[in-house]
């Protein structure tokens, strides 16, 4: 006698099973005469001495699983099916030897559930670490999302949870404790997707047989309450369910009255979620009425509101507004003369057989619409696919011909969009169809992706753009250190599928891009700080004075050619040389109003010098107004005698004239203005620099500002640059006043300027 795998580990999965077997399983099984005892006769040689390491023979076992299926509904041919799958593993080609035996749709399905069980199998231990991590929930749904993904065939699933229960009877049976990890994957796995197929009958029972095992004590504490009171409630639930149903018929309304069984984990969940003691409890007493039609629901919800007192809070209209697995009821919870609370469900006796076998109960109730079930609609992608797929089952037995093959074919592509592979350790990963080993990487981690130079698949080397299958275990060769290559992100070698692979491999040849834009750029700015004599400036600093958070980013903009050196230049130096002490400019007088048409002029068109500005004890000495500072009554003004070229006159804050008189003190003069007040009317140009966000109309808004306040324009210079908050201009403008005092007020008017951060006199 040799020991097999727990009910999802009877089979393994057959190396390099055929692609067809995907398309194969969608097809409906052939019902074949005495399909079901041809098969049991087929497996018995094979299993009838093979037990699991639970102990239960697996002959046994593969009845019991028959039997389930035929509860809900389950055709023969889905029946035999599942001795098919327990045979699997006992034969050297599976596929070939089946298809001949009872043909290619039987022997696809039992591969297919096979090599699922396989899947299972490997997961289970991964999935149980998983749990105890943030991603539990993620690893769940996939787990969720793999088991009807995996065939595009619902009667897989079916086979699953028939087996699983079973399972979990098998050793409630015996009084052994089933393993943790398989416990929590029925109660966290197979009973939602029970419930999401809607089959309450194995959903309950699973999730009461499965909290048995994780919570032993809870599960006996609330057995024991419910077995302390049982003969005194269902006395009193016999006594009330016969008078209600004796009402009912009495008023017109024909229903069968019934007791609803009690489900622990149900009740431990309303407990625990509500914070209720047991007692407060209200389905401990619940009962269902089974009416004829949809208007015999409501005449019986509306008896019962006349009849006892109705919580209003605990009301749900399923009939209505069907659940999105379709299942359909009236929820009403009220109380008799005592105060004690009762539970009422009211339903048709279709929508009681969609209840217990969901949708096994379509294979004996059609229910037109394209919507599905009594016409539900989906919450979500994956439920949409759930409901399609249900109805599809439904018809399985009712379409022939033309139709059947139509309904076969929309079945196909469901969820041909996703795939889901394993990795070495057995956690489950999403693709998209098609996806390959590199896409495999990149969505494990980024770092993976990069440097992912192989793969093996199934244990087996294949090229890099090879497309993955549902199922397979793919483990990646890296390398050390590398980056993706150019290839990858052309689509007709088929490299990458995903989105984010593609997203991740950009961005890394993007990186490289930057690194090298940044590089030129620094190069280029240390460059121009070395010709400047700057070399001692922090490049941090430099960025910062223009208007960047770092010095990368200012390398990068210069890099990119988006920022000229000559914008650095200017910031670094005045825009004009300085004079020094032997430099000699010939100055000219003010610009004068022009009342004579000489335009402050001599008869000669000659500049004839500064004569607004006085030497103190000294007359007829030519002077000159610096253009580094360009000062204007009434500055502070001192002046720097040049070597017999005249005296440069600066204002007393200019960092030049500083510079200068720190040389040679000597040459520094006492200097004033002829006209404090320019009662003269002459006009004297300064610059105004101006930092603002960088927008359309914005010159036009600042020069507006000087034309309202009467102040001459005579020259503008501006720079643009993108950094982080947008785009940043600098302006620098030239004008004309008659008083620098003046200025100030007009600055403060140009500051109001929608975008103008600063704005000040050079």
């Amino acid at each position: 006698m040799k020991h097999k795998a727990a009910e999802a580990d009877t089979s393994s999965s057959p190396q390099g099973a055929p692609s067809s077997i995907v398309t194969a399983t969608a097809d409906s099984l052939p019902e074949q005469p005495h399909a079901l005892a041809r098969a049991r006769a087929f497996a018995e040689p094979l299993i009838a001495g093979e037990v699991m390491d639970t102990g239960e023979n697996i002959l046994a076992h593969a009845d019991a699983v028959a039997n389930i299926l035929k509860s809900i509904g389950g055709s023969p041919a889905m029946q035999a099916a599942t001795y098919l799958v327990h045979s699997c593993e006992h034969l050297n080609k599976p596929q070939e030897v089946i298809a001949k035996a009872f043909g290619a749709s039987y022997a696809a399905l039992a591969v297919e559930t096979t090599k699922l069980i396989h899947v299972q199998r490997q997961t289970r231990n991964t999935d149980a670490r998983a749990y105890l991590h943030e991603d539990a929930a993620v690893q769940t749904e996939n787990v969720r999302k793999m088991l009807l993904a995996f065939s595009r065939d619902l009667r897989v699933v079916m086979m699953r949870l028939a087996s699983r229960l079973q399972t979990l009877r098998y050793y409630a049976a015996s009084g052994q404790a089933a393993p943790q990890a398989l416990a929590h994957e029925s109660l966290h796995v197979f009973a939602p997707l029970a419930n999401r197929l809607g089959i309450w009958q194995i959903k309950w029972e699973i999730e009461d047989l499965a909290f048995r095992f994780l919570e032993p004590d809870v599960y006996r504490q609330t057995a024991r309450l419910l077995y302390e009171k049982r003969a005194q409630r269902e006395v009193f639930m016999e006594a009330l369910r016969a008078q209600l149903e004796h009402e009912l018929n009495q008023n017109g309304i024909a229903a069968l009255v019934q007791g609803r069984p009690k489900h622990i984990y149900s009740i431990v969940k309303k407990m625990r979620g509500k914070s209720l003691d047991f007692d407060q409890v209200f389905d401990i007493r619940a009962l269902r009425v089974i009416a004829a039609d949809v208007h015999g629901c409501y005449a019986a919800l509306s008896f019962v509101h006349s009849r006892f007192t109705p919580i209003e809070s605990e009301f749900d209209d399923y009939i209505a507004k069907p659940k999105p697995n379709g299942y359909q009821s009236l929820h009403t919870v009220v109380r008799d003369e005592a105060g004690r609370a009762i539970e009422v469900q009211i339903r048709t006796q279709a929508m009681h057989d969609h209840a217990e076998s969901g949708v096994a109960a379509h294979w004996a109730y059609k229910e037109a619409g394209t919507k599905g079930y009594g016409g539900v609609s989906a919450s979500s992608e994956y439920d949409a696919k759930i409901a399609v797929l249900r109805q599809l089952l439904a018809w399985e037995r009712d379409l022939s011909g033309p139709a059947a093959q139509r309904a076969r074919d929309a079945s196909r592509g469901l969820f041909d969009d996703r795939i889901y592979v394993l990795t070495p350790d057995a956690a489950i990963v999403e693709l998209p169809q098609g996806a390959t080993a590199v896409d495999f990487a990149y969505s494990v981690h980024t770092s993976l992706g990069h440097r992912c130079r192989g793969a093996r698949v199934d244990g087996v080397m294949v090229p890099l753009n090879t497309p993955l299958q549902n199922g397979q275990t793919v483990e990646v060769i890296t390398l050390k250190e590398g980056g993706p290559s150019r290839d990858w992100l052309n689509p007709e070698l088929g490299f990458l599928s995903s989105h984010r692979a593609k997203s991740k491999v950009r961005a890394w040849f993007n990186a490289l891009a930057m690194e090298h834009t940044v590089a030129k750029g620094r190069e280029a700015v240390e460059k121009l700080l070395q010709r400047e004599g700057k070399t001692s400036m922090k490049l941090q600093d430099l960025a910062l004075q223009l208007g960047f958070k770092t010095a990368d980013d200012l390398f990068e903009v210069v890099g990119k050619d988006e920022l000229s050196l000559r914008t650095i230049e200017n910031m670094l130096r005045p825009a004009e040389p300085a004079p020094s002490p032997d430099d000699y400019v010939i100055t000219k007088k003010p610009r004068q109003p022009d009342r004579s048409g000489s335009g402050g002029k001599d008869g000669n068109g000659n500049g004839n010098g500064n004569g607004n500005v006085l030497v103190v004890g000294m007359d007829s000495l030519l002077t000159q107004l610096a253009k580094c500072c360009k000062p204007a009554p009434p500055d502070v003004i001192l002046g720097f005698v040049t070597k017999g070229k005249g005296v440069s006159i600066h204002r007393s804050d200019c960092s030049n004239f500083r510079n200068m008189s720190s040389g040679s003190p000597d040459r520094v003069i006492e200097v004033q203005w002829s006209s404090p007040k320019a009662s003269d009317g002459a006009f004297y140009p300064v610059d105004v620099a101006v930092e603002a966000a960088d927008r359309q109309g914005l010159l036009r808004d600042i020069s507006e500002v000087f034309t309202k306040q009467k102040m001459n324009v005579i020259g503008v210079q501006t720079q643009s640059v993108k950094d982080n908050r947008g785009g940043t201009a600098w302006m620098t403008f030239t004008v004309e006043v008659t008083q620098s005092n003046r200025l100030n007020q007009v600055l403060g008017l140009v500051a109001e300027v929608p975008g103008v951060r600063s704005a000040r006199r050079r």
